[in-house]
């Protein structure tokens, strides 16, 4: 076969693959377009807890680190900044408006060393479970960067034990 053969067939199979890769992609977002992130805003005077800037890895299905969902604002990595605040979670991805996940929608978080497209060394990233509008409970994953993911695990699991700032439990 020529060289110019070779490169044809290469070609080719790099299209089919791209092609099969949008395929998959508009698939996912056809079965997830229900799913949405919050779009509740930051109460005002929420006092920050703690900050952490690092990368979004992804939101999956809740338990099922293999499992992307094309949530609107949170379908692909970025990097981003975590703020805990006394009233929840912000999630400022780089590109994007902020989603505050509030106090009420928080169910859990830990560590984890796996994500959709990432492995890191154990317990390198920071796994935060939250209810979306419907209820769905979902998993987002964030790779803190000059703070270890036990902090930020720890930060959070503090908001979630903690009084509310109107003195009712969490």
């Amino acid at each position: 076969m020529s060289r110019e053969g070779a490169l044809l067939v290469m070609l080719a199979v790099a299209i089919v693959l791209i092609g099969l890769m949008g395929l998959g992609w508009r698939r996912r977002t056809r079965r997830d377009r229900g799913l949405a992130a919050p779009s509740e805003a930051v109460p005002a005077g929420s006092l920050v807890r703690a900050e952490f800037p690092g990368l979004y890895v992804a939101t999956t299905a809740h338990g099922v680190a293999l499992e992307r969902l094309a949530v609107r604002g949170l379908g692909f990595r970025a990097r981003a900044d975590l703020t805990v605040t006394d009233d929840g979670v912000v999630l400022h991805l780089r590109g994007q408006d902020p989603i505050f996940l509030s106090r009420e929608r928080l169910t859990a978080t830990e560590q984890a060393t796996v994500a959709i497209d990432r492995v890191v060394e154990r317990d390198g990233l920071t796994r935060l479970s939250w209810r979306l509008d419907d209820g769905t409970v979902v998993d987002s994953y964030f790779r803190p960067q000059g703070a270890s993911a036990r902090a930020a695990a720890d930060a959070i699991t503090a908001l979630l034990t903690s009084p509310t700032p109107t003195g009712t439990d969490a």
